[in-house]
């Protein structure tokens, strides 16, 4: 059975304290895609909603002081629920607080995934700056970024750009799919954290690879097929969420390009 066929069987809880910018585009794609969103970010509650939750999801997008502390009592919880955790480190190159914020998050907390732009991966290898904002492209080979920051961290990887790249130092993947729309869409980086995160929640741990190339592959590929329905940012985005919630495996399977090496 295929993981997307599991997340709609169980509707995992997928706890997510993340940007105020793309909470309602993350909870459309979640719930099309047959999971279950939740957003809360009050630290005094995290206990609680932690133990109703099957993944949590740690956005830094537009991070406070307040959501800062909720993110560390809701992983420490979810370390000791034995629940995946999947970071978005937004914009990380933008200020030293968010490279403080991320760097506490990694070296404190037992990550699952983190899923990021190339810029944003390669900030972290590097302790530089790189990219503007929350987007940035840059020349260095995608896989090359990837392998460094699974180096240093020991955490599996998703790189996402032109080329997708997950690495969790075994096995690199490299998905080929994904409309260039996604990019004039905001939110659509964040809500695939999310959808990788449902992916995990219905994965055993020692598959968490398989499930995060599965979500990758089954995001980017709905994406070119809502791209075939309307390449319009607006129009695209309403696609999107409907393919989310529609394509089929077969579907999926026929059109994903993936590639696999150690």
């Amino acid at each position: 059975m295929h993981y997307l066929e599991l997340v709609k069987e169980r509707a995992p809880l997928i706890h997510n304290i993340t940007n105020q910018v793309v909470m309602n585009v993350t909870a459309n794609g979640l719930y099309a895609l047959g999971a279950s969103p939740l957003m809360a970010h009050e630290k005094e509650e995290m206990d609680d909603i932690i133990n109703i939750s099957d993944a949590l999801v740690l956005n830094i997008g537009t991070i406070t002081e307040p959501v800062f502390q909720a993110m560390q009592v809701a992983g420490r919880k979810a370390q000791e629920k034995g629940i995946p955790i999947v970071l978005d480190p937004v914009g990380v190159g933008a200020s030293n607080y968010r490279m403080r914020v991320v760097t506490h998050l990694l070296e404190t907390l037992k990550i699952s995934f983190i899923r990021g732009n190339a810029a944003e991966i390669m900030t972290l290898v590097s302790l530089k700056q790189a990219g503007k904002g929350v987007e940035g492209d840059i020349d260095t080979d995608v896989g090359t970024i990837a392998r460094a920051f699974y180096r240093r961290y020991r955490i599996p990887v998703v790189v996402t750009g032109k080329e997708d790249m997950i690495y969790s130092g075994k096995t690199l993947y490299r998905l080929k799919n994904g409309s260039p729309i996604l990019k004039q869409v905001t939110g659509t980086g964040c809500l695939l954290t999310s959808v990788i995160a449902a992916f995990l929640a219905v994965a055993d741990d020692d598959h968490y690879i398989e499930a995060a190339a599965e979500a990758v592959s089954f995001y980017t590929v709905a994406s070119e097929v809502a791209a075939e329905r309307s390449e319009l940012p607006g129009s695209f985005q309403m696609h999107f969420i409907d393919c989310l919630a529609t394509l089929s495996i077969s579907e999926w399977k026929k059109q994903a390009v993936i590639e696999v090496s150690s």
